[in-house]
Parts: C-alpha cells; sequence; structure tokens
C-alpha cells in the first residue's frame, strides 16, 4: 500500500528541500556577519553562491518537471514563477547584493512542494528526495543566469558547465571546517 502526502506533513523531498535553504540562510547570514573580514566575507560569498547553485540545478531537474507532471497547469505556474526567481538569484549571486532569498524559499516550502506532495506518494517522495540530493553532486557550482533553465536543455548545459565550475572550486576559499562547525554550533 502506497501513503500519499498531505500539505501539513513532512516529508522526504520538502525536508531535503528545506534543509537546503536553511544551509542557504545560515550561509548567507555568515556572510552578513562577517562584514569587514574580507577574507571571510569572500569564502562565505563563495560557500552561498556554491549552494545555491547546486541547489537551483537540482530543483529545475527534479523538482519542476514533477510539479508539471503531478500537479498540472498550476504546477506549470509554479514551476514557471519558481525558475524566474531563480533566474533572479542567479544575477543577483554574480552581483552579491540584496538576494530574496528566504521569500523565494518561504513560498517553495509553504506554497509549492505542499501542492506537489499532496498528488505523491510517500515512496515517490523518498525517491524524489534522493534523486534530488544525487543530482546536486553533478551539476554546476557557480551561478549560470544565461544558461538554460528548462529541460532539456538545462540538463545538458548543467552537465557540461559542471566540470568546468569544479576545476574552478579547487582554486577557491571557501569556509574551513572550523568555521561549519563554528556556525553550526552557533544558535538560529
Amino acid at each position: 500500500m502506497t501513503t500519499t502526502t498531505t500539505a501539513t506533513s513532512r516529508t522526504p523531498l520538502r525536508d531535503a528541500v528545506a534543509h537546503d535553504h536553511q544551509e542557504m540562510y545560515d550561509y548567507y547570514d555568515r556572510f552578513r556577519k562577517h562584514a569587514g573580514d574580507t577574507d571571510a566575507q569572500k569564502r562565505w560569498a563563495n560557500q552561498l553562491t556554491w549552494e545555491v547553485a547546486r541547489h537551483a540545478v537540482g530543483e529545475e531537474i527534479i523538482v519542476y518537471p514533477l510539479m508539471e507532471k503531478h500537479i498540472g497547469r498550476t504546477g506549470k505556474a509554479l514551476a514557471d514563477h519558481d525558475r524566474e526567481d531563480h533566474q533572479s538569484i542567479k544575477i543577483m549571486l554574480v552581483q552579491l547584493e540584496s538576494m530574496h532569498l528566504r521569500e523565494h524559499n518561504n513560498s517553495e516550502e509553504t506554497k509549492d512542494l505542499p501542492q506537489l506532495e499532496e498528488k505523491l506518494h510517500l515512496d515517490h517522495s523518498k525517491e524524489a528526495a534522493s534523486q534530488f540530493k544525487t543530482t546536486k553532486r553533478f551539476v554546476p557550482t557557480r551561478a549560470h543566469p544565461s544558461a538554460p533553465n528548462e529541460p532539456p536543455f538545462e540538463t545538458l548545459v548543467a552537465f557540461l558547465t559542471a566540470p568546468i565550475d569544479k576545476l574552478k572550486d579547487v582554486f577557491t576559499s571557501f569556509p574551513t571546517e572550523e568555521m561549519k562547525k563554528e556556525m553550526k554550533d552557533a544558535p538560529h
């Protein structure tokens, strides 16, 4: 027997996406906290960009097609709106100016994902959460505002640009393990 999820229940897919959202908030808060410390700010900005880029492509490849498939026209409208948000965020990441990450992420967690998960069975939510997490390992780690943001071209471009981004990551400063531990130990 399969179980359909409800809008109010926590589910594997929503948990995976919400976990990423919280990491983005934490990285952005660390970036802001280190105002005046150029090295630390650069490291946290790199970490934030790295996470947002991977997260956005993961959603665009896994979550948004599920919305379109399972929620129909409403799902297509939600996915299109979220793609537009991602496009704006990608552009802002390039500039690293005032981002509206929280607004976008809250909309996904409270509006989009609950509608999708009402249509998904729990086992499908678990599978999608796993695919979402796995996809993030293979996608670009930088914002590419001019890249397509809908399958199939997004998938192709993502897999072509990811190796270049990962090579750049080798030469990029990210927060040290000590800095990350400090962030995790700090109260939210």
